[in-house]
């Protein structure tokens, strides 16, 4: 259900209504009986939750540890393999 803010014209005390849409706005102030207006606000911002909007996002922490574990290893095994074929990164002329 929906939340809706009202003021008071009469003594501006502020409050909130839980509304299905389809119910009929308040009239009147709950302090004073004064006429409200309906208030118009921003809304509530749009958060993704689970999973996350992109597979990437919101990983977990062992996720992360897990693939910077990875990364580091094969780059390792990299650097392990040309020195073994004996390359040093020089060429030639």
């Amino acid at each position: 259900m929906p939340t809706y803010w009202y003021r008071c014209q009469n003594c501006k005390h502020e409050f909130e209504e839980f509304q299905k849409i389809t119910d009929s706005p308040v009239r009147k102030c709950p302090k004073c009986d004064g006429v409200v207006m309906r208030v118009i606000t921003g809304g509530a911002g749009l958060i993704f939750k689970g999973s996350g909007f992109y597979i990437t996002d919101y990983r977990s922490d062992s996720y992360k540890k897990a693939e910077a574990a990875e990364k580091s290893s094969s780059s390792s095994s990299a650097v392990t393999n040309s020195t073994k074929s004996g390359s040093s990164g020089k060429t030639k002329d």
